[in-house]
């Protein structure tokens, strides 16, 4: 039943962060819970044709661990990959790895003041401390299709590629047009003979200036870090630019909107697909995608974009809403993920028997995106409203590791057992975030996107710059928490 002092679920991007950061602190007593057999996260199970980081890798990177080698501007999965496990080498986090640990329940002991963790194997450990790394982009989700399970040829989420299928000379659908799509369509487009694109709602795009990066410019800075912390920061500004638009207002996307269209215009010269195309929503409503070769990969003679909506899948065929039946013979959904349900189905109990899902029936909410009232020393890692539109996700995560750290630190200084956010505290907090995020184009861009609850409301993403987050974050003030002894 005695566990580490520390528990991290976990083993992406911020699982990693964290755990560096707690050894950079002096925290040695801690370990990382991973459901999977290897670290890497989102990183690791995205493994489908062309995908790629839409950041920049310079800025997808830890400030604290810069990458001179990325081949290009921005890095294709396998060195992502690679580069989380160096990290975990470099910074001896293996020790502390337990894979095939998937965490199912977290219970709160008022008593001892201490967590309960069980995996799914049966294990059960006690903890001071957990922290909750686990992201909201692994849980695939599916479209509610009558019928879609009686699908006879292979049918698989682009998150679960079934690398066994071979696309080439097949019949192949796909559904759904996000961010993971833009990216496997060319390369299933130059493979299969006939596909079909089904488009249930246009997505603004942006050129994607994936540069290859020279080895002398790697040399460069491989040999002069300065030049790198000097490219980082250069890409930093540029992006937080562009979040004026998302931060201040909707019309201050129109720029963004006009490239957009430009964009469109040059790669498709067809009057007709370039109207299906075209989103009727303020861009940055939705994500704004990147690429360069989607566009092209639409005009081709043996590719169909559909736009009428699905009714039906059968044995051997998708059917759509005008009675047109295609034949397929594989199904490839680029539909997403259960942003919001990644954190609302988990089973946590808190003080007093408080259930998480009942806390945040509402909507999910946290305090600074961290800290729950009712559940002490439970912190989130990308939770509520911590995503962004913008710019690179690296940045939050290193900014809660800190708050993180400073919690910790609060009660060693202390002698708390525990601390817990104020509820009132809580409530003033997300109730000026909600009334920032009404105002801004999620709420008033005229689309339904991931980002919304079934309230409609904003749960994912901070309605600000990330250096306000930043400074939002650089200390943990102790008003803020009731301690526990």
């Amino acid at each position: 039943m005695d566990g580490p002092g520390i528990i991290i679920i976990g083993a992406g991007f911020a699982g990693l962060c964290m755990a560096i950061k707690l050894k950079e602190a002096g925290f040695h007593d801690f370990v990382i819970l991973e459901k999977a057999a290897d670290q890497g996260g989102t990183w690791r199970d995205n493994t489908y044709p062309g995908c790629a980081c839409d950041v920049p890798s310079p800025l997808y990177s830890f400030s604290f661990e810069p990458n001179p080698d990325w081949s290009r501007l921005f890095s294709p999965q396998p060195e992502i990959w690679d580069y989380m496990r160096r990290c975990v080498a470099r910074y001896g986090l293996a020790p502390h790895l337990r894979f095939g640990k998937e965490v199912t329940a977290l219970d709160f002991d008022d008593a001892a003041r201490r967590w309960q963790v069980t995996t799914a194997d049966g294990d059960r450990l006690e903890t001071n401390a957990v922290i909750s790394a686990r992201g909201a982009l692994h849980i695939p989700s599916f479209p509610d299709i009558p019928g879609k399970e009686k699908f006879a040829g292979p049918a698989f989420h682009s998150a679960e590629w079934d690398h066994s299928c071979d696309l080439t000379g097949r019949r192949v659908a796909v559904i759904g047009t996000g961010a993971s799509a833009v990216q496997f369509v060319p390369r299933i487009a130059e493979q299969a003979a006939e596909l079909r694109v089904f488009q249930r709602t246009p997505q603004w795009i942006h050129p994607k200036p994936d540069l290859a990066l020279p080895p002398r410019l790697r040399r460069t800075l491989r040999a002069f870090p300065p030049a790198g912390r000097a490219l980082r920061t250069a890409i930093y500004w540029a992006l937080e630019a562009r979040a004026l638009g998302f931060t201040v207002h909707p019309r201050l996307m129109r720029r963004q909107e006009e490239l957009a269209r430009r964009h469109l215009a040059r790669q498709v010269p067809d009057p007709e697909l370039r109207a299906r195309l075209t989103p009727e929503y303020t861009i940055g409503c939705k994500r704004i995608l990147l690429a360069d070769d989607y566009y092209p990969a639409l005009t081709r003679g043996n590719v169909e974009l559909v736009t009428d909506r699905i009714t039906e899948i059968t044995g051997h065929a998708v059917v759509d809403a005008t009675g047109r039946r295609h034949e397929v013979d594989a199904i490839v959904y680029g539909t997403g993920f259960r942003v919001v349900d990644a954190f609302r189905n988990q089973h946590v109990v808190g003080r007093a028997g408080r259930d998480l899902r009942d806390a945040w029936r509402g909507g999910a909410e946290a305090y600074l995106g961290v800290t729950t009232a009712g559940f002490p020393n439970l912190f989130f890692l990308l939770g509520p409203n911590t995503g962004l539109g913008h710019t690179s996700v690296l940045l939050m995560i290193e900014a809660q590791a800190h708050y993180v750290l400073g919690c910790l630190r609060l009660l060693a200084r202390t002698g708390a057992r525990a601390l817990d956010v104020r509820p009132g505290v809580q409530r003033a907090y997300n109730r000026r975030l909600q009334t920032r995020l009404t105002r801004r184009v999620w709420s008033a861009g005229g689309c339904d996107s991931w980002y919304l609850d079934e309230h409609g409301r904003n749960r994912s993403l901070w309605p600000g710059f990330t250096f306000e987050y930043r400074t939002r974050t650089r200390r943990a003030r102790p008003a803020d928490y009731e301690l526990i002894f």
